[in-house]
């Protein structure tokens, strides 16, 4: 089968077509024929150096969401999917190979049915990030009519986070660019302030008070704390957990927590086709050109996915 992957590490120049065995679902797994595989930071990230399993070997495969066919289904495993279901999985790359490839296998639990009338493009783009936001808000633990800040709210997991904290009942204070304000409005925010290091002077001016807690998309920090009240959470992507001043806990979240959650990822599905969540696709390439998708993701700007197509 094909793949897209690198035997060394490096720029995206180091990524290549691969020819692989087709692997076999065993116990509890299934395989999916992709026909769409999302780049994420993640992906770039593992291409750039040594990361995951110290023992894994190349070729690696990146990829961490994927969406395609269901093709094959262990004999053993319980799951109410059928060969032909048109699906959307998150994929760990677990030792070397992840989404980028003609045929994948995974947990059934990492699977479900792709939401109704969405491309393959579209159904790709929703497990990875979506579960992040997901993991984010169930982290912050606000009841409705509480107020969430929310930073790069125009990026993946921010767009998610607005849209699923409004879905929740909560008031939303999200950060944008003066180019990007009018899509973060549109995604449903409350109030939209401009994004930076002061945006949570900002935030404090908005609501003296302090906000009940910050899903920080931008990776600002400790910077954030100045937003929240005192007790307040604050729920970091990138691994932040410095100190807390007026016992303002910081908490990293990493989506590897909920990758066998399929209830919630089947929820983001429902939400999906139900109007609450949108699915932002910026671009497709052919799989033949993961590197130049590398490249434009690495530029920085990019609103909505870059999708490789098998």
């Amino acid at each position: 089968m094909k793949a897209v992957g690198f035997t060394e590490f490096g720029g995206p120049e180091v990524l290549r077509i691969l020819e692989l065995p087709v692997p076999e679902a065993g116990p509890g797994e299934v395989r999916i024929r992709v026909h769409a595989a999302t780049v994420n930071t993640v992906d770039t990230l593992q291409r750039g150096g040594p990361s995951g399993s110290p023992d894994a070997q190349p070729p690696f495969v990146p990829g961490m969401e994927a969406a395609g066919v269901v093709d094959q289904i262990n004999p053993g495993t319980v799951t109410d999917l059928k060969v032909d279901d048109r699906v959307t999985a998150i994929v760990l790359p677990g030792g070397s190979h992840g989404a980028y490839a003609e045929q994948i296998v995974v947990p059934a639990e990492s699977v479900v049915r792709a939401p109704r009338g969405a491309t393959h493009a579209q159904a790709a783009s929703l497990p990875m990030n979506g579960l992040t936001a997901r993991l984010a808000l169930d982290t912050l633990g606000l009841k409705p009519g509480r107020t969430v800040a929310i930073t790069g709210a125009a990026g993946a997991v921010g767009g998610y986070a607005v849209q699923l904290a409004k879905a929740d009942g909560l008031r939303v204070v999200a950060d944008a660019s003066e180019q990007d304000e009018a899509l973060v409005k549109e995604l449903g925010a409350d109030v939209v302030l401009r994004r930076g290091a002061e945006y949570p002077d900002r935030v404090r001016a908005e609501v003296p008070e302090g906000v009940d807690g910050v899903v920080d998309g931008a990776s600002l920090a400790g910077l954030t704390a100045r937003a929240v009240r005192g007790g307040g959470r604050v729920v970091t992507l990138r691994g932040f957990d410095g100190p807390g001043e007026r016992n303002i806990a910081f908490e990293p979240v990493v989506v590897f927590r909920y990758a066998r959650e399929r209830a919630k990822l089947d929820r983001l599905r429902q939400q999906v086709e139900e109007g609450l969540i949108t699915l932002r696709v910026a671009k497709t390439f052919p799989a033949e050109q993961a590197a130049e998708a590398h490249r434009l993701l690495g530029a920085g700007g990019v609103r909505g996915r870059l999708i490789l197509t098998f």
